[in-house]
């Protein structure tokens, strides 16, 4: 069993779950943090007996932030031959879907790992925001890019340029995060929503998320091509043979992925 210096893991029947364990600084996002979430990630990807992620923080915050201490006194040479950010690339391959349980505060790179996740289930007490611009700089994880997509121009230019936060309730509005829960209910609900996904036809839920992924990041053209072959492909699976027939005759299905 690997062991890890700033998260935890563990396996809630067939859902990894993913904790961020920088407490005393409010999970600020360090090499090391990103690379063993990441690795942990990418295991939980390759597990048979894993169907969907969670990436979760604690109650006070998901993320608040790089770690600015690892950059403050670094030259632009010094950050590019870093290259820190190219481990967010890392998740971008993940195949099954993540999900980001999100309380407390979620900035910076922090919003940025959450928004690169499938979906996020966000606490009361959520708040979002992209603060770079308070230090001399903007975003450098996918936040201009992503946040512009999920939340529309208006409201990432006045997030990225003048340090706008967003409640979960606004987060919910502009369509950043999937719902807001109780504060005490926030992992139990992504819990449950991976625990939902994990229970589906796995090959499906692969494609699913690939083509949703084509659509929001190519154009329209090249998603709907890209959706239908793997439409078609899927009826070369067992699992659609199962599917349909468990419709026909009014049962549940026992999925195979394959």
């Amino acid at each position: 069993m690997t062991v890890f210096q700033f998260i935890q893991t563990e396996v809630h029947d067939r859902v990894g779950l993913v904790r961020l364990n920088r407490p005393e600084a409010l999970n600020a996002l360090n090499h090391t943090l990103v690379s063993e979430l990441m690795s942990a990630l990418e295991n939980f990807d390759q597990d048979a007996q894993i169907g969907a992620m969670v990436v979760c923080g604690n109650e006070r915050a998901f993320a608040a932030g790089a770690d600015i201490k690892e950059m403050a006194e670094a030259s632009a040479v010094e950050m590019l031959k870093r290259d820190n950010i190219s481990q967010f690339d890392r998740i971008i391959n993940i195949k099954k879907p993540v999900i980001a349980a999100v309380s407390g505060w979620c900035l910076g790179g922090g919003n940025e790992l959450a928004m690169s996740c499938d979906m996020i289930i966000a606490s009361e007490t959520a708040r979002f925001g992209q603060p770079e611009i308070n230090l001399g700089v903007i975003p450098g994880a996918g936040g201009t890019q992503r946040l512009a997509r999920a939340v529309g121009k208006a409201i990432a230019m006045e997030m990225v340029l003048n340090n706008r936060t967003l409640t979960a309730q606004e987060a919910l509005q502009f369509g950043l995060v999937n719902r807001v829960v109780p504060v005490e209910r926030y992992l139990d609900e992504a819990l449950s929503l991976a625990g939902e996904i994990a229970g589906r036809a796995p090959l499906a839920v692969r494609l699913g998320k690939a083509a949703i992924n084509h659509a929001y990041e190519s154009f329209l053209s090249d998603g709907l091509a890209d959706e239908r072959r793997a439409f078609y492909l899927l009826f070369a699976s067992r699992d659609q043979k199962e599917g349909m027939a468990a419709f026909v005759e009014k049962r549940k299905p026992n999925w195979k992925g394959v």
